[in-house]
């Protein structure tokens, strides 16, 4: 007799139950793994092998929704998942774009090029200048540039005046109004209203990054220096933008003073106005651009828009070349630094002390690399992680590697620390750079606990012991201390300074005391040797590495891949139920952004100053809020 027929009713229907049970898990597990399975392949197909060849009278279409930035700061999955959604990376770096005009300028299947940036964010004018000079050597060699927009921010329109022609849709607007450097100030609300009492210890009247946490407006010696440097960027703007519309810097300052009656004169019909005043060619709605495109180009009814294109991020996958393993010659690596100056090991987008100095310990050590370029993008942070980056950049030196720096929008206090020993320093006229000084942000929090009844008392064995409690109120003594080390701060800044530039302390102090300037004025001051982009520096680069014609080296970015952990935690951190685990309240931070866009960011700066790591008590800040 069978087993099976042993058994009775009840059992054959719990093994029957559990049978359906587990071929139900298996049959999910394997579903699951098979996407999984999926994603990979999908991956490694989306790659240059899955890139489809270009047809003759191909429209380039630049329209990223992005940030343009000079390094990722997301993963390459989530970059690929977003593009699988067809909402495209977050974020466009610099490099690529810049990669993608060289390659359409000579590409013969490219006949012409969309701009639609009205949906990109920037961080300053230095590298849409950038931007701009790769656009009109696209013009240059006969390519035709349209652009269109909904509506342009001064930055986005500064891009969009470099077309041939520029649209704009009936309903849209552009409002060239000036530049403006509004921010928040705390002094009430932290000592006022918390009893937060904030000291600040700093050399320079115009270094002003801490003002906020002390002042309720800014200083006389801040709206001066302020005023100084960004009019002349300002300046530089009109006249970029006068050129490119073929009418005067007077006609657009004088459109702009006028700006309440020339649009009431319209009735209110803000492009209508932009057409008077020749900042466009015309009105036209997204359907009508795209109908003279497919008249001029080669229409396409199966393709979006109804004519023959490629998207910004397709066609970067054609421009971009295969290097190969075989490859061995000699290199120009590039190690980009940008966000804020910290310590220790950072993900992109923060330059930590620890983690940049590996990059560059990694250009050092590698026999290829002849010459390096280092991009900087920063307004500065710790001076103890800028000094181990600039440590580095001696190294190379030593190691008889050329080292040439390149400035994009900001490269201010301490990111101008990590670059003044470089064998050379290119800029754009409107970079931001200079605020050579050192600060020192320290608060006490003993009238905040009086407010709800906390009383700090004890004993201590020395008159200094205990004095870096912040429950207690600083003292005299410990003021001097703080002080003595950021003055002496100042001084290794200024002869660092003095000796990588080849001038004396006293001629480095005078452009110095953490004042900003724009690239023009610091050429002036001979903090900045030349004017040009990041390919200027590597061709520099490569000159004094005496590599030759372009052909026999090549350039090769220097980066670390952010960790799982990293990636996961970042996400984590933004997400509603990270910011609640975090104790961050949704509400506040939503009216915070809306009422005070900048207080987030300078609230946040505060705390990661504050922040120390192997025990240190007095923390030097090299940092500039300098910026749009």
């Amino acid at each position: 007799m069978s087993e099976t027929n042993t058994r009775g009713p009840l059992l054959r229907a719990i093994i029957g139950i559990w049978d359906g049970m587990n071929f139900v898990r298996r049959l999910i597990l394997n579903v699951l793994f098979f996407l999984l399975l999926l994603l990979v392949l999908l991956a490694i197909l989306g790659g240059r092998g899955g890139v489809a060849p270009l047809e003759a009278r191909t429209t380039l279409v630049i329209a990223p929704e992005a940030k343009l930035v000079e390094q990722y700061t997301s993963d390459p999955v989530s970059r690929s998942l977003e593009a699988s959604f067809g909402s495209g990376p977050a974020e466009v770096q610099l490099r690529d774009l810049l990669r993608v005009l060289e390659a359409a300028k000579d590409d013969a299947n490219i006949e012409r090029v969309l701009l639609r940036v009205d949906r990109m964010s920037f961080t300053g004018y230095a590298s849409l200048r950038e931007i701009g000079k790769a656009i009109q050597a696209l013009r240059a060699s006969g390519k035709q540039v349209v652009a269109f927009g909904e509506r342009f921010t001064q930055g986005q329109y500064l891009l969009a005046a470099q077309a041939d022609e520029v649209y704009l849709d009936p309903m849209g607007e552009i409002l060239l109004t000036g530049l403006d450097g509004y921010r928040q100030y705390y002094r009430e609300g932290l000592q006022d209203k918390l009893g937060v009492d904030m000291h600040l210890f700093k050399v320079g009247e115009y270094k002003s990054a801490a003002e906020p946490f002390i002042l309720d407006a800014a200083s006389p010696e801040s709206k001066e220096a302020s005023l100084f440097w960004m009019g002349d960027v300002w300046q530089r703007y009109i006249a970029d933008v006068a050129k490119l519309r073929k009418t005067t810097p007077e006609a657009l300052n004088a459109s702009i003073d006028g700006l309440p009656e020339g649009i009431a004169a319209v009735e209110g019909d803000a492009a209508k106005y932009a057409v008077q005043q020749k900042l466009v060619d015309g009105l036209k709605t997204q359907e009508e651009v795209e109908a003279m495109l497919a008249e001029r180009g080669e229409a396409d009814t199966d393709a979006e828009g109804g004519f023959r294109q490629v998207a910004l991020f397709d066609y970067l996958r054609h421009a971009e070349g295969t290097v190969s393993p075989a490859d061995q010659r000699p290199q120009v690596a590039v190690v980009v630094a940008e966000g804020n100056i910290v310590e220790g090991r950072q993900p992109p987008g923060t330059i930590g002390g620890e983690s940049t100095a590996a990059l560059l310990r990694e250009a050092r050590d590698d026999d290829k690399v002849k010459a390096v370029v280092l991009r900087v993008n920063s307004g500065g942070g710790s001076a103890f992680a800028s000094e181990v980056i600039r440590r580095e950049i001696i190294g190379l030196q030593k190691a008889e590697k050329p080292v040439v720096v390149s400035f994009g929008d900001v490269a201010a206090s301490g990111g101008y620390w990590i670059s003044m020993d470089a064998d050379r320093i290119y800029a754009d006229e409107s970079t931001i750079t200079g605020s050579i000084g050192i600060f020192a942000l320290v608060p006490t929090f003993p009238r905040t606990l009086e407010k709800i009844g906390v009383h700090t008392d004890g004993v201590g064995t020395t008159r200094m012991a205990g004095v870096f409690d912040v429950s207690r109120p600083m003292t005299p003594e410990l003021g001097s201390v703080i002080q003595s080390i950021i003055d002496k701060g100042y001084r290794d800044f200024t002869t660092k300074v003095a000796q990588g530039r080849k001038r004396t302390v006293e001629q480095i102090d005078a452009v110095a005391r953490g004042r900003v300037w724009t690239g023009a004025q610091a050429k002036e001051r001979a903090l900045v040797d030349a004017f040009g982009g990041v390919q200027d520096a590597i061709a520099d680069a490569a000159a004094r590495a005496k590599l030759g014609e372009s052909g026999q080296w090549r350039v090769r970015y220097v980066e670390r891949a952010a960790t799982p952990f990293e990636r996961w935690f970042s996400g984590f951190a933004q997400g509603r139920l990270g910011r609640a685990w975090l104790h961050d309240s949704d509400l506040a931070q939503v009216l915070l952004a809306r009422a005070a866009p900048r207080a987030d960011a300078d609230l946040r700066f505060l705390e990661q100053a504050l922040r120390t790591q192997d025990g240190a008590t007095v923390k030097a800040l090299a940092h500039c809020f300098c910026g749009f």
